[in-house]
């Protein structure tokens, strides 16, 4: 367990963790933005209202394309591999539970100068 949050060894691939989630989300987005052009198609009444979705559909099935391609050569993502996947699911699953263990908000908050200390006086 990391019981000192703000030292520089317990950050050690925080960066990386967070540029993986924020690629997770983004690619989550654009999924929802596909089903939504394709349900809109279905929906639409005129031709040009059509092929407007349907132009939206085709930029957001490349971006999916783009989007997985950068996660998979990063590591993030291994749809052609489930063992990678799961592993690469627990690991994250892991960390979350131990971010929700941590003690952000310490009694004594004095950081010997490197952040704002809290004074009972002011």
């Amino acid at each position: 367990m990391i019981h000192d949050y703000l030292e520089i060894e317990n950050a050690e691939g925080v960066p990386e963790m967070a540029d993986s989630a924020v690629a997770l989300e983004f690619l989550m987005s654009i999924k929802t933005g596909i089903r939504n052009a394709a349900a809109a198609i279905t929906e639409s009444r005129t031709p040009a209202v059509r092929a407007a979705f349907r132009k939206q559909l085709a930029e957001g099935l490349s971006l999916h394309e783009e989007v997985s391609n950068f996660m998979m050569q990063k590591g993030w993502l291994h749809p052609y591999n489930v063992d990678d996947q799961y592993r690469l699911d627990m690991k994250s699953a892991d960390m979350a539970l131990m971010i929700g263990k941590l003690n952000l908000f310490p009694g004594n908050t004095s950081r010997m100068g490197m952040m704002a200390q809290i004074d009972a006086d002011e």
